[in-house]
């Protein structure tokens, strides 16, 4: 049995590693995303309803576009680190590492994606 060092103890690292960056990466996203989604709904339910020019307007204007952009990235990171660990928990051996592999590229796709449907608005 291997016993922590009070060093070791006092940085957060225990066997794996990472897991109070982990813990803070999910913390910091969680919150900033408590900020973002209600800013996001705000603007979102403001083009809803809209034709397509005025929806168009709407996002070419910078602040509902940064918005959009950075709920967009935001929720796809958490999702990722999520997703990440529930995988973790659940499913072992080779599987669990094609399963994070094809989470990973999945979450990074869909970001991608959105970010580029803004900005193709935007500019």
């Amino acid at each position: 049995m291997h016993i922590l060092t009070a060093r070791k103890r006092a940085r957060g690292l225990g066997a794996a590693k990472a897991g109070t960056e982990h813990h803070w990466s999910m913390i910091v996203s969680s919150v900033a995303l408590v900020g973002l989604i209600p800013a996001f709904i705000f603007t979102f339910g403001q083009a809803l309803g809209g034709s397509h020019e005025e929806v168009v307007a709407y996002y070419q204007r910078p602040f509902p576009a940064i918005v959009a952009i950075l709920t967009l990235l935001v929720g796809f990171i958490h999702f990722r680190g999520g997703v990440q660990t529930m995988i973790e928990d659940y499913v072992h051996g080779t599987r669990q590492k094609v399963l994070i592999l094809l989470m990973i590229c999945l979450s990074y796709a869909a970001a991608a994606t959105g970010v580029f449907a803004v900005a193709k608005i935007a500019l």
